[in-house]
């Protein structure tokens, strides 16, 4: 299918030379872009779903098994399985080399902004391997890893995935399309390369399904220039990600990078010491741990801050607030680190201000 064109500022390609395999960026890794803050970018994106060893490392030869012309199978896919190396501990993310936001100090805050996420290829896969998945040592119940290929179909105009067909019978199963990016992140203050599957303070695979076209996620900035980076597309994703995968599949981003100074950004979400995601209606503060219950209480303590510094409400409303009308819910549960993210609706606080920033 065709590449969609997007008018942007800056474009960041996923050949070999643009992206990292199976590691995020470090500080030493120097910036593939710098781009003044409001600088709308575009970065190509690679799902790892086909490339990877127990896929046979040939994404032309394992998507022709499910009927995938060569032609929709992207070049950058086959260029990276071909040359790139990964080492068996790394993770199977293909990420992109860092954007530095010219300006970016440490103590801001980076603003990564959704603009649009468009298709690259008609296809994806969720898959379920050995010793992962919210149901280890249960499923797959095969030896090998089990990998589902799911297309794109169109219904009255709506885009959809398609599972295959249930055996001994004519049902399809199909969900909404809501394309995202599963990593975002800025670069850590430290020479090594993170792993790319658990996420951290500086985001990284956070797997927050809300990040569709017109979301923000606010990342504090741990070096100088920030160093902003993206990967693992997803066409799709239920909250939580329990099989390992979601409907994994390339993606061209198209996004705005702004950068909050400290001051305004500790007026507006108090003092930031990991993700903070806002759609249209809601603010979504983020907790990660490995346990799944320390996550949650880590996004409960991020939501009372945050309505602290935005809203002023005072810590005991803040706690009673959230309870009454906040949900809690879990990111992922298959990434090592677990995690969590509150939605809190910004019109219940239309009418209360004090620090004079905008809902």
């Amino acid at each position: 299918m065709p590449e969609p064109v997007q008018q942007t500022d800056v474009h960041l390609p996923s050949t070999p030379s643009d992206v990292l395999w199976g590691r995020l960026p470090s500080r030493t890794d120097a910036p593939a872009r710098t781009v003044r803050p409001g600088t709308v970018v575009s970065v190509d994106t690679v799902s790892h779903e086909g490339i990877l060893p127990d896929q046979g490392s040939d994404p032309a030869a394992f998507f022709a098994r499910h009927g995938v012309d060569r032609r929709d199978v992207l070049d950058d896919a086959v260029d990276i399985a071909r040359t790139l190396t990964r080492a068996e501990a790394d993770g199977p993310h293909v990420v992109s080399r860092p954007i530095a936001v010219d300006g970016a100090e440490p103590g801001d805050v980076v603003s990564v902004t959704v603009l649009a996420a468009d298709r690259r290829v008609p296809y994806g896969v969720i898959s379920n391997r050995h010793g992962r998945g919210a149901l280890p040592g249960e499923l797959p119940r095969a030896e090998e890893s089990v990998s589902v290929f799911a297309d794109v179909v169109t219904r009255d105009g709506v885009d959809l995935g398609r599972l295959p067909a249930v055996e001994g019978g004519p049902r399809v199963v199909t969900f909404p399309l809501r394309p995202f990016p599963g990593i975002v992140g800025v670069v850590p203050d430290s020479d090594e390369r993170p792993h790319s599957v658990p996420p951290g303070p500086y985001g990284g695979n956070l797997d927050i399904s809300l990040l569709t076209a017109g979301s923000t996620l606010h990342l504090p900035v741990f070096v100088p220039g920030a160093g902003v980076y993206v990967g693992d597309p997803h066409f799709a994703q239920g909250d939580g990600e329990v099989a390992l995968t979601a409907m994994e599949a390339s993606l061209r981003l198209t996004l705005r990078l702004d950068l909050v100074p400290r001051a305004t950004a500790l007026r507006r979400f108090g003092e930031l010491v990991g993700p903070l995601a806002e759609t249209a209606e809601h603010l979504v503060p983020t907790g990660l741990d490995p346990d799944l219950d320390e996550a949650v209480r880590r996004c409960v303590r991020a939501a009372i801050t945050l309505l602290g510094a935005r809203w002023g409400v005072e810590e005991h409303l803040a706690y009673a607030y959230l309870s009454a009308a906040t949900d809690f819910r879990i990111s992922q549960v298959v990434d090592l680190v677990c995690g969590s993210h509150a939605t809190i609706r910004k019109a219940d606080f239309a009418e209360v201000d004090p620090t004079g920033v905008d809902a």
